[in-house]
């Protein structure tokens, strides 16, 4: 089950960030960035630093370039922690 939330989180973060570049490039409403960390906070930052290369997107913003490799390496860590619990 949790699986599919960890899945689910990060296609949702990927897709946040091609849409965000894409009303950028065309001048519409943005999606906040603390909605864009928040996904990534909530185990989407594989996602969200995927949609940062793919489409370009916050990688010149020092929060984003530091901040979702910093999510990254604590939810490795969470799972890490919980796969030797499950044992």
């Amino acid at each position: 089950m949790w699986w599919f939330v960890w899945i689910a989180m990060n296609v949702v973060g990927y897709t946040l960030m091609g849409i965000d570049k894409r009303r950028a490039i065309q001048g519409k409403w943005r999606i906040s960035e603390k909605a864009l960390f928040t996904c990534a906070a909530c185990f989407g930052s594989f996602g969200v630093y995927a949609g940062m290369q793919q489409f370009r997107h916050k990688t010149k913003h020092w929060s984003f370039k530091i901040g979702i490799p910093c999510l990254m390496v604590i939810q490795l860590l969470l799972v890490s922690y919980g796969f030797q619990m499950m044992k």
